[in-house]
């Protein structure tokens, strides 16, 4: 029925907006620098923001905590849904509202000015679990966080020693998750492996160390039978790209990772060409090519509003280009170079 009036939505429903719920249970969670209260009277949902927020250290950033309120709504299942791939996150935005659409039952609707935002999904998509959580209810925490607090969102990785960090960028396949790995195992401050966020002022970083993403062949560097059990045990997730990882729960992990956030002293491009020289696999970059390096590494923070004053501190902290050697261990030396 085509709906043209308020008239027809009187007549199609006495609820037309979804406006009356059951009884909601809150989660509350510290992220990212914000305080979250998530709402639902979906258990299913809720579970999925304690298996993406519970037991994580409370990161408190050089800026007051915002509150944020996210509303998690489940839908009725969709007839001839199967457990397939979801269609792919399509943005919007208008009014002073955020949007992330995968089709018209399952989508995410932000006020970052608010701090505010509703999760949409249906049934069937619990059967994703993975793409509900990370493309829809996490896609909403790091929207907010970024948008209120200024933070600069990076897609990388991030790692260090007494409070000072090193930021791991290069491209999708490089191996940033891999020296994260045993950059772990070698007892150095895990604070993300895939998305990190800086308030450019202080260049302090942030991340949700919740889950460590490592493929299977990347075991075969892994003597510590505790680690290649807690690994090989995680669930298999695969990404858009088509590439299966294990999603190791990083809370359950055999080592200690970051219990705050990390000042940045420099970037590190992770290339995935094996060092000419096994002996020398770090190269400082020159300070005039740095800043288009980032740019072009970080095409989406580039067009953020932070980014001028976090790329003028990271040129000024240098950055440096680190070739693969004939084992991760020796990746992780040379970043002790620099952390020392």
């Amino acid at each position: 029925m085509a709906i043209s009036s308020l008239s027809d939505l009187g007549e199609t429903s006495l609820d037309p907006f979804l406006e009356r719920t059951g009884e909601r249970e809150v989660v509350r969670v510290h992220a990212l620098g914000g305080d979250f209260r998530f709402e639902s009277d979906s258990p299913e949902l809720l579970h999925l923001v304690r298996l993406a927020y519970a037991g994580l250290p409370a990161h408190r950033l050089p800026v007051s905590a915002p509150q944020f309120h996210i509303e998690l709504r489940l839908l009725p299942g969709r007839a001839g849904q199967g457990a397939g791939e979801p269609p792919m996150v399509r943005a919007q935005s208008g009014a002073g509202l955020l949007c992330g659409v995968m089709d018209e039952c399952n989508y995410v609707v932000m006020s970052p000015q608010q701090g505010r935002a509703l999760v949409v999904a249906s049934r069937d998509m619990l059967a994703n679990p993975y793409h509900l959580r990370y493309e829809l209810i996490e896609f909403a925490v790091f929207t907010l966080a970024t948008r209120r607090l200024g933070l600069v969102p990076l897609h990388g990785a991030c790692v260090g020693l007494h409070g000072r960090g090193l930021l791991l960028l290069g491209a999708s396949g490089a191996g940033k998750s891999t020296l994260a790995l045993h950059s772990l195992l070698r007892g150095l401050d895990f604070l993300a492996e895939d998305a990190v966020f800086v308030e450019p002022a202080s260049l302090c970083a942030t991340g949700v160390a919740n889950f460590l993403h490592v493929k299977d062949d990347a075991l075969g560097f892994v003597d510590d039978g505790a680690v290649q059990s807690w690994i090989r045990g995680a669930p298999v997730i695969r990404r858009r790209s088509g590439v299966e990882k294990h999603e190791a729960d990083l809370r359950r992990a055999p080592v200690p990772h970051a219990t705050g956030p990390l000042e940045l002293i420099g970037a590190v491009f992770v290339s995935g060409q094996p060092a000419s020289d096994p002996g020398r696999l770090l190269r400082a970059m020159p300070a005039d090519a740095i800043a288009a390096r980032l740019v072009g590494d970080q095409p989406y923070a580039s067009g953020q509003p932070g980014w001028q004053g976090f790329q003028q501190r990271m040129v000024e902290r240098g950055a440096y280009e680190l070739h693969r050697g004939v084992h991760p261990q020796a990746s992780v030396d040379a970043l002790l170079t620099l952390l020392a």
